[in-house]
């Protein structure tokens, strides 16, 4: 095995065991803020989508979903840490 397997095997072992690393906690920010994305153009096309069109609802619903899921993850991962 090289360097960079074994680096990869570290990182998904303790995402397995639910460890919160640096690594780990950005991986999970990442997650929350692709899910957040997602989750507000969804939340955008439903709310504004028959007004403003599809496209543009769906635009700003991912703009600004992850600036609401953000903090929130942020501080949770944070009060993980220290559990």
């Amino acid at each position: 095995m090289n360097r960079e397997d074994i680096i990869v095997e570290e990182i998904i072992n303790s995402l397995m065991a639910g460890e919160i690393t640096l690594i780990t906690g950005i991986l999970w920010y990442i997650i929350a803020l692709v899910i957040g994305a997602i989750g507000g153009a969804v939340g955008g096309m439903i709310v504004g989508g028959k007004h403003m069109g599809y496209e543009l609802a769906a635009m700003m619903g991912c703009f600004f979903g992850p600036m609401a899921a953000a903090p929130g993850v942020l501080i949770a991962l944070i009060i993980l840490l220290f559990i």
